[in-house]
């Protein structure tokens, strides 16, 4: 055997997972098919500011035990985000918002009670004729589409029920410096621990039967590597575990079981396209006489990116320009250029000074993550009638396969970085207690 147990994916579950491991002196690889970790995280700094932009996950959801921990312990901080919401009238200007965009989805409340589960736009309807409710209708399309990055046609109505009744805490905040500190502590606490991290390397096939795997990978050299352990933990987005690419096909030896296989079926991969625009100045801080010099958000569902976000309160000249759902689908077949470009002109048009954004544009630089092809798709949402497929996701397989990764959150982190890294251990502890080594906290 060549390790106790091999990690497949370097993500926030993957090194969650693998460090958890090794502290109990078990023999880990943890193979990435890209050359670095990160995963869905993915900072890029900046060459002449200290904020780096983050194409992946880049707020922290809640209280995020496992985040802030992690953040401490690489002597980081968080910092609550803030500020005032912009959106355009029915004359196109500019106005502060007065209700709180997360606030919309409490219409879908009532959804608890429905027999039968439907797709986000089929509830919705329902209030098409009622003046009173449109415009919150509306509102909670865009919610979904933009938070949940989800298309409203396939999206359970049930599951955004159940997830809002549970509990799910709003508040955000980002981490200091970006995530990039962070997941460089991570990954040398692992390597730190002994475990042997392998980038470069795309798993191609897994073979596995009780107590056995095999996994058949290729390197950076296109040399084919086979590696044995006793058990295998998968961390693998849902977008490659369901339905594999040209670049990053994955296959099982035998297959899974049906249920492990139905329950991916219901799990959908959200589109998103992200840009990060780097101004010469915070030139929207001067414009409309200083009115937006405290904008954290403007919002607008009339052009290509429904959402741009500043680094408030944090003071920066990165603007941050976001698309999720059938908003990121319809921006497929542009290049990099036109879709930056795009996001740039569309910032300009909402603060009606497209000759100034221009003027004072430097770069740009985006991630079509529903074409990244170690992901197909930036984070997980239930379709209709998927019911429990994370927990069944959850489920080992045979005390031999586990999985782990932001989809297989239970408990309504799903999407979030700290689902990931909460799964990532909740996936290694079972894999320890099947190779004899139980958990003592």
């Amino acid at each position: 055997m060549d390790a106790d147990a091999i990690v497949i994916g370097a993500g926030a579950a993957g090194l969650a997972a693998s460090r958890r491991l090794a502290e109990k002196s078990l023999r880990v690889i943890l193979l990435e098919a890209r050359g670095r970790v990160g995963g869905r995280v993915w900072s890029r700094p900046a060459a002449r500011t200290a904020t780096p932009a983050e194409l992946g996950a880049e707020f922290i959801h809640g209280r995020a035990p496992q985040t802030m921990a992690l953040l401490r312990d690489a002597g980081m901080s968080a910092i609550p985000t803030g500020g005032d919401s912009w959106a355009p009238d029915e004359d196109g200007q500019l106005r502060r918002e007065e209700n709180d965009f997360t606030t919309a989805p409490n219409i879908f409340n009532v959804a608890q009670s429905l027999r039968d589960d439907e797709s986000v736009d089929r509830f919705l309807q329902r209030f098409e004729g009622d003046a009173a409710m449109r415009q919150t209708a509306t509102a909670a399309r865009a919610f979904v589409e933009g938070f949940e990055a989800a298309d409203p046609a396939i999206a359970s109505v049930r599951a955004i029920a159940q997830e809002w009744q549970s509990g799910v805490d709003l508040t955000s905040a980002r981490p200091r410096g970006g995530y990039g500190p962070m997941f460089e502590r991570l990954r040398n606490l692992c390597v730190g621990a002994g475990v042997e991290i392998v980038q470069s390397c795309v798993a191609r096939r897994l073979a596995w039967r009780r107590g056995a795997v095999t996994v058949d990978a290729r390197d950076a050299a296109g040399e084919l590597r086979t590696l044995r352990a006793r058990a295998a933990i998968l961390t693998l987005s849902v977008g490659i575990l369901r339905d594999g690419g040209e670049e990053s096909a994955f296959a099982f030896d035998p297959k899974l079981p049906a249920a492990k296989r139905a329950a991916l079926a219901g799990i959908e991969m959200g589109h998103v396209v992200k840009v990060a625009l780097w101004f010469r100045t915070a030139f929207w801080e001067r414009a409309a006489s200083g009115a937006y010099r405290d904008a954290a958000f403007f919002r607008s569902e009339a052009g290509s990116f429904p959402a741009y976000w500043t680094q408030f309160p944090v003071r920066s000249s990165l603007i941050v320009a976001w698309a999720g759902g059938p908003k990121a689908l319809a921006l497929s077949g542009m290049s990099q250029r036109e879709i930056i470009e795009r996001a740039r002109d569309g910032f300009a048009a909402l603060l009606g000074e497209p000759e100034l954004a221009r003027k004072e544009f430097e770069r740009g630089v985006m991630h079509d993550w529903n074409h990244d092809p170690f992901a197909l798709g930036a984070y997980s949402y239930l379709a209709v009638g998927a019911g429990n497929a994370r927990e069944v996701l959850a489920k080992p397989v045979n005390a031999t396969l586990f999985f782990a990764g932001e989809a297989t959150s239970t408990d309504g982190q799903g999407g979030t970085v700290n689902g990931a890294l909460e799964s990532g251990e909740r996936a290694a502890v079972q894999a320890a207690a099947s190779l004899g080594v139980r958990d003592h906290g």
